[in-house]
């Protein structure tokens, strides 16, 4: 793994892995993520002293909505409601949580009355954007993995993409709502210049 590399774990959280959206190959998007973390880190002799993988900063971006929120059907909008803040359906799979790191985790999705599918357009704690903490690290090249390919995946990988990184996402250890769904954005992302690994 290249020193200007990271991962991007996009909403992996319980509301779309078994919850009120769970999301198609869910299970085996997270083990598979798991395998490929472990792999690519090599295990504990690559972290640093605070604890952050010095071969592979990984980065989480979570839907973190308010109870009304307007993506939420009550209010009119397309989904059930969803990784409401402060609830078990928003947090991230306990197998990942130990590689979730405060400054390295970006919340969308917090505003009421904005609807926002792309990691590009959350903050984390000392609001941050991902792009931001990304430059900072002098990241050239980001691996995307996560939920759901038709939605947040792809419109961070886009936007990862329009901001000048080489972005891979990794097919195996992403899930998706619908399949043919799920293959027409991986095509559509194919053509776009994003990597398919």
């Amino acid at each position: 793994m290249k020193k200007d590399s990271a991962l991007v774990v996009v909403d992996m959280l319980y509301d779309f892995i078994d919850g009120s959206m769970a999301c198609l190959n869910a299970d085996n998007a997270v083990a598979a993520s798991l395998q490929w973390i472990d792999r690519e880190t090599a295990g504990a002799a690559d972290l640093d002293e605070s604890g952050i993988h010095s071969t592979l900063p990984i980065l989480f971006v979570c839907d973190h909505h308010p109870a009304d929120h307007c993506s939420f059907a009550a209010q009119g909008g397309p989904w059930p409601p969803h990784c409401v803040q402060d609830t078990h359906g928003g947090a991230i799979h306990e197998a990942l949580l130990p590689h979730a790191r405060e400054e390295f985790t970006f919340y969308k999705g917090e505003n009421q009355a904005l609807e926002q599918y792309s990691g590009f357009e959350g903050v984390n704690a000392a609001g941050q954007t991902l792009g931001e903490v990304l430059a900072l690290m002098d990241i050239r090249t980001v691996y995307v993995c996560g939920i759901a390919t038709e939605y947040c995946v792809r419109n961070t990988a886009e936007d990862l993409l329009k901001a000048g990184f080489r972005v891979t996402v990794l097919k195996d250890c992403i899930a998706y709502v619908d399949r043919n769904g799920h293959e027409e954005a991986l095509a559509a992302m194919k053509a776009e210049g994003i990597r398919l690994a």
